[in-house]
C-alpha cells in the first residue's frame, strides 16, 4: 500500500543536495521527448499528404524506444547512467539527421519507418535514468513516492507544452523545425544530465541474480506492471492521432496539439491531488481500476467526436486527461514493488517499451481507422483495448500482491 505524500515532500526532494542540475538537465531533454512524437507526425503528414503513412513512422520511432529502453536500462544499471547516455545521445544524433534526410528528399514509407525505428532505438534512456536517480538519493517512504509522483507530473507539463510547440513549429517556412528543436533539445538535456556530478558519482547496486536473460521481466509482478503500461499506451496512442485527424476535418491542424494540451493541463491538476489521497490506496487494485476509467473514456471521446462542436470532445478529453498521471506514477511505484534489487532502471525500462508499443499499436490502428471510417473509430479502437487490459489487470492483481519488495543492498 502506497503512502501519502505532501507538499513538503516534494519540496524537499526538488531542493535536495545533488538533485538540482540533474533534475534540470532531465526537464531540457524530456521537454523534446514529448513533442518529437507530434513533431515527426506532422512533419511526414506534411510531406506525403497521408495520415496512414505518417501514423506508421510515428509508431515506427516508438517501437525502436520500445526495443532500445530495455537494454539502454540494463546497462545504465550495471555502468551507472554517464557513459552509456553519452554514447547514445551521439548516436541518436547521426539517426535523427538521416531520418531528416529521408522525410525532405521523400523517400520510400518503409525507408522513413526503418530509419524511425533506428531513431526510436538510439533515444536515449533519459526518463529511466532520471526515475532510477531517485531511488539513490531518496530513501523509500511518502518523499521518495513525491519524487516518482514529480517525475509523472513533471512529464505531463511538458506534454502540455511539447505538442503545442510541435503544432506550432510546423506551421514554420518548414515543417521539420519541430523536429530540429525536439532532436537538439533531447541530445543537450541528455548530455547534461550525463555529465552532472551527480550522475557521474552514481554508485552500481548489485544486481539479483536467476532471472537469466530475461532480466526483470521474469518477475510475474513485472510484466504485470508491463500490460498496465501497455495498455495506457493503447489509449494514448490513439488518442494523439484522433484529435489531430478530428480538428484537421474541423480546418485547424494546429488545434490538435493544442487540445492535446488541454488534457495534459487536466492530468497535472489531478496528479497533485491524487498523490494526496490516492485511491485505490492498494497498488494492485489501483493499475485495473485507473486503465479500466481510461479505456472507458476512449469510447466516450468516440461518441463526443460526433457531435458538430468540439465543445464536447474537449470536455471528455479533461476527464480522461485527469487519469493520466495518477497511472503514470503508479506504474514507477509498482516497479519499486516488482522489479528486482539492483535493476530498477531496467525495470522501469520495461514500463517504457510496454507504453511505447501500445502507443506505437495505437497510432497505427488509428490512423488505419481515421482513413477507414473516421476520427470517431480511432478513439473506439483505443478504449475497447484498454478496458480488456484492465480486466486482464484484474485477474493477474495478485502478482503485485506476492511480490516481495526489493532486497536492501
Amino acid at each position: 500500500m502506497a503512502a501519502s505524500s505532501t507538499f513538503s515532500d516534494y519540496r524537499a526532494v526538488l531542493t535536495l543536495r545533488g538533485a538540482r542540475l540533474p533534475v534540470l538537465a532531465s526537464a531540457i531533454g524530456r521537454l523534446p521527448i514529448a513533442m518529437f512524437s507530434m513533431a515527426t507526425l506532422l512533419y511526414v503528414q506534411r510531406t506525403t499528404g497521408s495520415f496512414a503513412a505518417a501514423g506508421l513512422v510515428s509508431a515506427g520511432t516508438l517501437v525502436g524506444v520500445a526495443l532500445g529502453s530495455v537494454g539502454q536500462g540494463r546497462i545504465v544499471d550495471r555502468l551507472g547512467p554517464a557513459r552509456p547516455l553519452l554514447v547514445a545521445a551521439l548516436a541518436f544524433a547521426v539517426a535523427a539527421g538521416a531520418l531528416l534526410w529521408a522525410i525532405e528528399t521523400r523517400q520510400h514509407v518503409a525507408v522513413l519507418v526503418a530509419l524511425a525505428v533506428l531513431v526510436g532505438l538510439t533515444q536515449p534512456a533519459l526518463p529511466g535514468a532520471s526515475r532510477a536517480l531517485w531511488g539513490v538519493l531518496v530513501p523509500p517512504g511518502p518523499r521518495r513516492d513525491a519524487a516518482y509522483a514529480y517525475e509523472a507530473i513533471s512529464l505531463e507539463v511538458f506534454f502540455i507544452l511539447g505538442p503545442a510547440l510541435a503544432a506550432f513549429l510546423v506551421a514554420a517556412p518548414w515543417p521539420g523545425t519541430g523536429l530540429v528543436v525536439a532532436v537538439l533539445g533531447l541530445v543537450l538535456g541528455t548530455v547534461g544530465f550525463a555529465l552532472s556530478p551527480t550522475a557521474r558519482r552514481q554508485e552500481v547496486a548489485p544486481v539479483a541474480e536467476g532471472a537469466g536473460m530475461l532480466g526483470a521481466i521474469a518477475r510475474p509482478g513485472m510484466r504485470t506492471v508491463a500490460v498496465a503500461s501497455l495498455g495506457f499506451g493503447l489509449v494514448v496512442g490513439a488518442v494523439e492521432v484522433g484529435v489531430p485527424a478530428v480538428t484537421t476535418a474541423a480546418g485547424s491542424a494546429t488545434l490538435g496539439g493544442v487540445l492535446l494540451s488541454v488534457w495534459s493541463i487536466a492530468s497535472v491538476l489531478a496528479g497533485v491531488l491524487y498523490s494526496l489521497r490516492p485511491w485505490p490506496r492498494p497498488l494492485h487494485l489501483r493499475l485495473p481500476v485507473l486503465l479500466a476509467g481510461f479505456g472507458a473514456m476512449g469510447a466516450v471521446m468516440a461518441a463526443t467526436a460526433l457531435a458538430s462542436s468540439l465543445v464536447p470532445l474537449v470536455v471528455a478529453m479533461l476527464v480522461a486527461g485527469a487519469l493520466i498521471t495518477p497511472q503514470v506514477t503508479a506504474h514507477s511505484l509498482a516497479v519499486e514493488v516488482a522489479a528486482p534489487a539492483g535493476a530498477a532502471t531496467e525495470g522501469f525500462g520495461w514500463v517504457i517499451t510496454a507504453a511505447t508499443l501500445g502507443i506505437a499499436a495505437g497510432s497505427s490502428i488509428a490512423g488505419i481507422a481515421v482513413e477507414q471510417a473516421g476520427p470517431p473509430a480511432a478513439f473506439l479502437a483505443g478504449g475497447v483495448a484498454g478496458v480488456a487490459l484492465a480486466a486482464l489487470l484484474w485477474v493477474r492483481r495478485g502478482s503485485l500482491v506476492a511480490e516481495p519488495a526489493p532486497a536492501a543492498a
